[in-house]
């Protein structure tokens, strides 16, 4: 899928006057600041990847999970799917085809500094809206603590603090949590959140055990089907 004409101008609105976004890594790679690098993939695509935010690959290649973090994910991903070690770049691009991807914040900010709880929530409802009307898988395996907790904003006390003890939980990269996600005009889904580590190099707890996570996790998923690339 791809965001419509009026999607895209609803994010550049957003985005303009944002505070913090890495206009020079922008300047750099001769892209726009104003786009927002989100990835998407096939409408029907039973299962998708959220993550926090771009990064300054991710930017220079106009794609999500596509640097240092996201090749840990993609090698991890070829190698569940092929059994061998995956042997390039392009091979990491077309591994990804079968998912969604999507992040809280579609914009790189100065330094991958996590982005305020006031950018996240100027994003919250556009990002709302592609996950329940664009994307109509409901398995999403979440990197990190920050795109996990994305699922708590505007939602009620009782929600945030369920999420919240949820990821206390010694077992909370086997287990999966269920949510309500509501888009901005009232329709509601339920989308059922695997969370992992973020797969960071900089993340040292977690990042060697990140591969076979990723591998146990995939393994109770549906398996992602030819993609579906018409409009939707």
């Amino acid at each position: 899928m791809t965001l419509d004409d009026d999607q895209r101008a609803a994010f550049r609105e957003a985005a303009t006057g944002l505070n913090g976004v890495d206009e020079a890594v922008y300047e750099a790679f001769g892209r726009d600041p104003l786009q927002p690098v989100i990835g998407l993939g096939p409408a029907d695509a039973p299962v998708g990847f959220f993550g926090r935010d771009p990064g300054r690959e991710e930017i220079r290649h106009g794609m999500p999970f596509i640097g240092g973090g996201g090749q840990m994910l993609r090698r991890a991903l070829y190698a569940h799917h092929h059994g061998t070690e995956m042997p390039g770049f392009d091979a990491s691009v077309e591994v990804g085809r079968g998912y969604f991807w999507a992040n809280t914040v579609p914009y790189k900010p100065v330094g991958n500094k996590a982005w305020s709880m006031a950018a996240k929530r100027r994003f919250h409802p556009l990002m709302r809206s592609v996950l329940v009307h664009g994307w109509r898988g409901r398995e999403l395996i979440t990197l990190g603590r920050e795109a996990f907790l994305w699922f708590g904003i505007d939602r009620p006390r009782g929600e945030r603090r369920s999420l919240e003890a949820f990821w206390q939980r010694p077992d909370r990269f086997e287990a999966s949590f269920t949510v309500t996600l509501t888009a901005p005009d009232g329709t509601d889904a339920l989308v059922r959140l695997h969370p992992l580590p973020h797969p960071s190099p900089l993340n040292a707890t977690w990042y060697r055990h990140f591969p076979g996570l990723l591998h146990a996790r995939l393994a109770t998923l549906p398996a992602p089907r030819t993609p579906d690339t018409r409009p939707v």
